[in-house]
């Protein structure tokens, strides 16, 4: 696939720590219950994909599921992310990336129950985020 950004192996490892590399290029996961980008914020923000800066998900989004991960309902708009079908742990699980650089950022699942408006839950890797306060004027 072609992305906006594209950089090369030793470009991505020179600019991303070890862990971020790994999730982010290597479709790794961070463990569970480490980041502190996991429950809802009490102020607006504005999430960036770590490796590129597209800007992918809001506060507005976000919701606690208690699962380990920062969690949203939906993406900022549909062409932040892209979706791969994911048969790496012998089932079928849909990946997320930014659609900007390619980047793994995690997983999409439907039906589990949250009272979410879309019954979605986008369970995303903390280290993949970059977090920002939001614009007040938007």
């Amino acid at each position: 696939m072609s992305y906006e950004i594209q950089k090369s192996d030793a470009e991505w490892r020179a600019e991303l720590t070890p862990e971020e590399y790994h999730v982010l290029r290597e479709a790794g996961t961070e463990r569970a219950f480490t980041s502190p980008l996991e429950h809802a914020d009490e102020q607006p923000y504005v999430y960036s994909c770590r490796a590129c800066g597209a800007e992918l998900f809001e506060s507005a989004t976000k919701f606690d599921a208690q699962c380990g991960w920062p969690s949203f309902y939906a993406p900022l708009a549909e062409d932040r992310v892209e979706y791969i079908d994911d048969r790496s742990l012998g089932m079928v699980r849909t990946e997320v990336r930014c659609a900007r650089c390619g980047s793994h950022l995690g997983h999409v699942f439907r039906g589990e129950g949250f009272p979410t408006p879309t019954d979605l839950r986008y369970c995303i890797n903390g280290i993949s985020l970059q977090r920002r306060a939001a614009d007040p004027a938007h």
